[in-house]
């Protein structure tokens, strides 16, 4: 009987290899022009990022690819729904995906991703893979604060909003309190902080 396989830190599986080889494209093969991409994304793209906040995902990316003699631009255009869970009631909806992204691809003698909207690949590369640009447009597409729409309507009905509610009623009601204080403390107060 033979140990299980342990995965080493940057050893991919064979699945893992093909997932990310949908992803790249071998540029020098094609026309000087426009070339266009299509990318259908559901959880395993996400799984393998390891990235978990989603409970699903139905998006498609288009990817126009422009060669030029010395250069490529790439415009990457998201489009479809995450399933999310609300930060305030923690009820799962989905949540509108719209997000777009631009891409320079210039030659030069070492690659060089440091600049958000350029890559600098090494001469002689002859593909580039853009998985890791389509997450980040994906992820960055994604509200901060994730709020179900029936939260924002008042139609969505739950017991962590009815909770929420009851909170803030009370302590409204005990604000209200303080501001009923008799106004001769506040002159006492005040010679206390004046000393």
């Amino acid at each position: 009987m033979h140990p299980p396989k342990q995965k080493l830190l940057g050893q991919e599986t064979d699945d893992e290899m093909r997932n990310l080889a949908a992803y790249t494209i071998p540029f020098v093969g094609l026309k000087l022009g426009k070339h266009q991409f299509e990318y259908d994304i559901e959880n395993e793209f996400f799984e393998h990022f390891e990235y978990d906040d989603l409970n699903s995902a139905n998006l498609k990316i288009d990817l126009l690819l422009e060669k030029k003699t010395t250069m490529m631009e790439l415009t990457f255009k998201a489009s479809g729904s995450v399933n999310v869970n609300c930060d305030i009631t923690n009820e799962p909806y989905d949540q509108p995906i719209e997000g777009s992204l631009f891409l320079v691809i210039k030659f030069g003698d070492e690659f060089n991703d440091e600049n958000e909207d350029l890559l600098i690949l090494p001469h002689g590369e002859f593909e580039v893979n853009v998985q890791q640009y389509i997450y980040e447009l994906i992820v960055l597409s994604i509200p901060l604060k994730r709020i179900h729409p029936g939260v924002e309507d008042g139609t969505l009905d739950s017991d962590i909003l009815d909770k929420l509610e009851e909170l803030s009623i009370s302590n409204n009601e005990n604000k209200n309190d303080e501001d009923d204080i008799d106004p001769r403390w506040d002159k006492l107060k005040n010679l206390l902080n004046d000393k």
